[in-house]
């Protein structure tokens, strides 16, 4: 066991959860550092050795639309570490597509990843948080607060889970526990190549197809100019290192300057007041 806090990362290998993992133990966590496929791991485990805190991050096995593996890897985290201080859901996945040329199971998919697969790792960590008065820290995406053409089933899931944080924090805070959103914009990871749905979309987009194409030409001038994810991943540590984090957060100023086209609220303080309020 160890007196050091100790976090879990959820899909930690690439792009912003392999950054936050070394991110964290750089600044003296212990690290469990989960992926779904741990034959992965090699990225991660070069980028421990290579800032010396190899010691501080451990992979384990972790499948967030599996609540057995969930299970498996908390009672891991607690018989190595005796607590659990911070969860940060970072696994997801993107998708591209639009309804008509969809089926309503492809969006399904993407609802359990991005969405359920939130939801099933933050309520079996709870009880372990409320004991440690830690805290939740979930990715989203500025695509929780602005709607993006053919990202409907994506978008969705990250308004999902948006709602279903912001309604939750103010809850959470009477035990104790703090719950914070991160909202990256344009990160340049492995995240774009692996979306779903991309291969065939331009095949399949029929009377679509004219706006697809200037969707994505404009997606590859957003991400030349993308954050890094060592860039996201401060913004998520600084959350787990502050005494009083704020509910929701960007990532950069880009970040930020889109979603105040919808957030007058920036960080969240007057929704979370107001919702305390109700529940006082």
């Amino acid at each position: 066991m160890t007196s050091e806090k100790t976090v879990l990362i959820t899909g930690t290998s690439s792009g912003i959860g392999l950054a936050t993992a070394i991110g964290a133990a750089r600044a003296g966590w212990s690290v469990a550092a989960t992926m779904r496929d741990t034959g992965k791991a090699d990225a991660l485990l070069k980028a421990a050795a290579e800032n010396d805190v190899a010691g501080h991050i451990q992979v384990k096995r972790l499948d967030v639309a599996d609540p057995e593996s969930i299970a498996t890897c908390l009672d891991e985290v607690i018989a190595e570490h005796g607590r659990l201080d911070a969860l940060v859901n970072n696994a997801g996945a993107g998708h591209l597509g639009t309804l008509e040329q969809e089926s309503v199971q492809d969006v399904r998919a993407v609802m359990e990843v991005n969405f359920f697969g939130v939801l099933n790792v933050t309520k079996a960590a709870l009880p372990l948080l409320r004991a440690s008065k830690g805290r939740v820290v979930t990715v989203t995406s500025v695509g929780g607060v602005i709607g993006q053409p053919f990202n409907e089933a994506y978008c969705a899931a990250k308004f999902a889970v948006e709602g279903f944080m912001e309604s939750l924090a103010p809850v959470a805070a009477t035990a104790g526990v703090a719950v914070s959103v991160v909202e990256p914009g344009a990160v340049a990871s492995e995240f774009v190549s692996n979306v779903g749905g991309r291969d065939t979309a331009l095949e399949q987009a029929g009377p679509y197809a004219p706006a697809l194409r200037a969707y994505l030409a404009r997606s590859r001038d957003a991400f030349a100019a993308a954050q890094t994810p060592q860039g996201a991943a401060a913004s998520i540590v600084e959350l787990l290192e502050t005494d009083q984090p704020a509910f929701r957060v960007q990532t950069s100023e880009a970040a930020r300057a889109f979603t105040a086209v919808k957030l007058n609220d920036g960080d969240g303080s007057a929704v979370q007041a107001l919702t305390r309020a109700w529940i006082a």
